[in-house]
């Protein structure tokens, strides 16, 4: 049985909800960024009210499309503030958006259980140290330094594979691995440091990948993140996040009903409706 932090997830367990709480002013959806401490308390009390099953903070966005590296200390000044704020008001296990081990392993001190890692453990050599450290639960995201070509759904489970690889490697058993897709972050061109350059079309490689999660998760559980990004805007033509709502549930939905695993979004109480939905229209048994 697979868990993330004390939470069982995948195969008949039921679809999981991460909110997200951001906590750099840099972060692409603004209305997702919450710097004051009574602030992240309320939001953190507030998605546990609306069923979320963990917290996912981050101290610095990895949106590609923008300039958003900030320094080591400024990220974990950010994200200690913010656990302990989480930790003051919810009992929620609280995941560590970071792809640096130093932020990472300041993070699981503060009462972390789960890495986030949007680099697969790829982008800071020294993260699979933490890991072998502290054991905690694992997000892998499919990443590459490299320019990746060929069929893209394939090439998403072969880095999550190398990732998994660099996890095992390190003591993680597998029940406590998780593993992404990386909705967003493959990229011809971006800004910001951390993505996968491709050289065929991004868009059509992020619905290819929504297509075929249960190729690519095999037989670890998925988990999908793809509130308010960008491959909502351009098939809706809107250029604004805030505008995304509708977008980014029917995109859940989608990948609910195509092998999700868990659900990592802004919106935790519409999305935890559109689980509940889901899942009584597919155990709905009745005859005609």
């Amino acid at each position: 049985m697979h868990q993330l932090a004390r939470v069982s997830v995948g195969n008949s367990n039921p679809i999981r909800i991460m909110g997200i709480i951001n906590t750099s002013p840099e972060s692409f959806y603004k209305k997702s960024v919450f710097t004051d401490r009574k602030i992240i308390e309320k939001t953190a009390k507030l998605m546990e009210e609306e069923d979320a099953d963990f917290i996912d903070v981050g101290g610095m966005s990895t949106a590609p499309y923008l300039k958003t590296l900030v320094s080591e200390n400024q990220e974990i000044k950010r994200i200690t503030d913010a656990i302990n704020a989480i930790k003051k008001v919810s009992k929620l296990p609280v995941s560590i958006d970071t792809c640096r081990a130093k932020v990472a392993e300041v993070a699981l001190q503060l009462g972390a259980e789960i890495v986030n890692d949007v680099s697969g453990l790829k982008y800071d050599k020294n993260m699979v140290n933490v890991l072998e450290k502290y054991c905690p639960s694992v997000i892998l995201c499919a990443f590459s330094s490299k320019l990746v070509g060929g069929n893209q759904v394939s090439q998403a489970k072969k880095l999550i594979d190398q990732s998994v690889g660099l996890a095992l490697k390190s003591g993680i058993p597998k029940n406590k691995i998780v593993v992404d897709p990386a909705i967003g972050f493959f990229r011809k061109k971006a800004q910001g440091t951390i993505f996968t350059k491709i050289n065929s079309d991004w868009l059509q490689r992020d619905m290819l990948v929504l297509k075929n999660l249960n190729y690519i998760k095999q037989e670890y559980p998925i988990l999908i993140s793809v509130s308010r990004k960008s491959f909502i805007g351009d098939l809706l033509r809107e250029s604004d996040p805030a505008n995304r709502l509708y977008g980014s549930l029917a995109a859940e939905t989608f990948a609910a009903l195509n092998g999700a695993d868990l659900i990592r979004t802004h919106n935790v109480k519409a999305t935890s409706h559109v689980v509940q939905i889901v899942k009584n229209l597919q155990n709905f048994k009745k005859g005609l």
